[in-house]
């Protein structure tokens, strides 16, 4: 058995400290989410800000670029949550294995925010738009 103070019982407490993960609390109360599926929705949402272009923004001035750059972080954070909260609850609907769990967080966070301005139009009884017409395309 190696001494607490060596490199090979430093290295053995960082791998299983990783492997076991725990709830996030604010202010001592849980919440209830993981900080490995955060992680996976931000990479999540970051790929639908940036390569998907989730939320298009204009270069006119600094006004609008410092409101665009705001949107998407708050976008990027309301992802995340989303993932945290639906990824695990999809997984024990669909009654995959847990080794896709981080892979279903990625793809929450992506889709995220489509799902949430959905389920926003659908009980606010807004008439849904075409996707052409929300982006200002041609219908």
């Amino acid at each position: 058995m190696p001494e607490p103070t060596s490199t090979a019982a430093g290295i053995a407490t960082v791998a299983v400290a990783a492997a076991s993960t725990s709830a996030i609390s604010a202010f001592g109360v849980p919440l209830g989410l993981r900080a490995d599926l955060l992680i996976a929705g931000f990479a999540g949402s970051l790929v639908a800000i940036i390569l998907l272009n989730a939320v298009p923004g204009s270069i006119d001035s600094w006004m609008e670029l410092l409101r665009t750059t705001l949107r998407r972080m708050a976008v990027a954070f309301a992802s995340s949550l989303t993932a945290g909260y639906l990824t695990p609850l999809a997984m024990l609907f669909a009654q995959v294995p847990e080794a896709l769990l981080l892979g279903a967080a990625f793809a929450v966070g992506g889709g995220a925010q489509q799902v949430l301005m959905f389920a926003i139009r659908r009980l606010s009884g807004q008439p849904q738009v075409p996707a052409a017409t929300q982006s200002g395309g041609m219908p």
